[in-house]
Order: structure tokens, then C-alpha cells, then sequence
């Protein structure tokens, strides 16, 4: 059973998203917060797999519980749903430590498999999202010595929490730095970027 903790300041929108999830033989809402501070205590009260998490609210916004969250429960997976699809939104929030993000207009079918996803630590970004992000790559340059490092243990099979503990850094690098390389090789997954990288001989 995925335990959900879903985060919005409108009271419509958290009923629509507990709506989204009745039926669901494995997704369950364990809580509701309208802010950042609520988010954290229901998160500390309920112990959830994954929670939903807005941007702008109240007391304590969303990258703000976000990176609070990364180090008070790290095993806790943080998918924003939001209404923002700025480079300026979306990149702090992944580097904050959320393991997807996604727009309130997605299809219900896509938000249910962005939670499961999500709480199997697998990135998910929204197509409109994943193609801002890789815009804000495109002109980096070749590939950093950390972002092959990074694709070496993916290579090898390691999930992104492995990857940040053998290099010492956060888990939220280690996505930072996969997306990266993702714009770079012209990729969207990391199969696929794994792939390209042999081909390109990089790896």
C-alpha cells in the first residue's frame, strides 16, 4: 500500500486529488495539509511513502518543505503538482529533493502512475516540464566528470540513493546531475542516456 500525504492550500484541490485516489487498491490518503508546516508534522505523524506537494502556500512553501523533509525523513518521495511550470520553479524544487514533477492539469491516469513511480524513487517530470529543464541544459557543454560518474553507476544498476551514497552527495544531486546529462545526450530516461553514452563511447 502507497501512504499518501497530499499538500495544497485550496480545499477543492485536495478534495479533487482524494477523489483521484478512491479506488485504488493500493494508494491510500493517510492526510491533508494546506501548508508546508502542516505537511511536515502529518509527515512525521503518518510516516507516508509519497507526498503530494504544492508550491505556493502559506507559512512555508513547497521547496521550503521540501528540503526540510530531505533531511528530517529522506526515504519520503515528494512529487510537486502544481500550476507552475517555470525553469525557476522546477529547478529548485528537484534540487530541493522532490522525485517528480507534475501540472494539475495532468490526466488522473497519469497522476497514479507518477505516485507509483514516485514512490519507487523513480524521477518523473510532466513533458512540458521535462522539455524546460532540458532547455535550461542544452548548452552546457560535454558531459561533467560528475555527471559520468553518475551515469557509470547507473550503468552498473544503481538506484539514485546508491548512486548519492557512494559519491557522498545528496540524492537530489544525483538527479540534478542525470538530468543534465539527459539534455546533453538528447535523451528523456535513463536507459536511454545509459545507451547513448556507450554509443557515444563515453562510458
Amino acid at each position: 500500500m502507497i501512504r499518501v500525504v497530499v499538500t495544497d492550500d485550496h480545499p477543492v484541490v485536495r478534495d479533487g486529488l482524494r477523489g483521484a485516489f478512491t479506488g485504488e487498491a493500493d494508494i491510500e490518503v493517510v492526510g491533508e495539509a494546506a501548508s508546508g508546516v502542516e505537511a511536515l508534522a502529518l509527515v512525521a505523524r503518518h510516516h507516508p511513502d509519497v507526498v503530494l506537494m504544492d508550491l505556493r502556500m502559506p507559512e512555508l512553501d513547497g521547496v521550503g518543505a521540501i528540503r526540510r523533509l530531505a533531511v528530517s525523513h529522506p526515504a519520503v518521495r515528494v512529487l510537486v503538482l502544481t500550476t507552475y511550470d517555470a525553469e525557476t520553479d522546477v529547478l529548485p524544487a528537484i534540487e530541493a529533493g522532490a522525485t517528480g514533477y507534475l501540472l494539475k492539469d495532468a490526466p488522473v491516469a497519469d497522476l497514479l502512475n507518477a505516485v507509483r513511480a514516485a514512490a519507487r524513487g523513480e524521477p518523473v517530470l510532466a513533458p512540458s516540464v521535462a522539455s524546460r529543464v532540458l532547455g535550461g541544459f542544452r548548452e552546457a557543454g560535454p558531459l561533467t566528470r560528475r555527471e559520468l560518474e553518475v551515469l557509470r553507476l547507473v550503468a552498473a544498476g544503481a538506484t539514485n540513493r546508491a548512486a548519492a551514497r557512494q559519491l557522498f552527495v545528496s540524492e537530489a544531486s544525483v538527479k540534478t546531475h542525470l538530468l543534465s546529462a539527459y539534455a546533453k545526450l538528447g535523451v528523456k530516461d535513463r536507459a536511454a542516456a545509459v545507451g547513448e553514452a556507450y554509443r557515444r563511447g563515453l562510458l
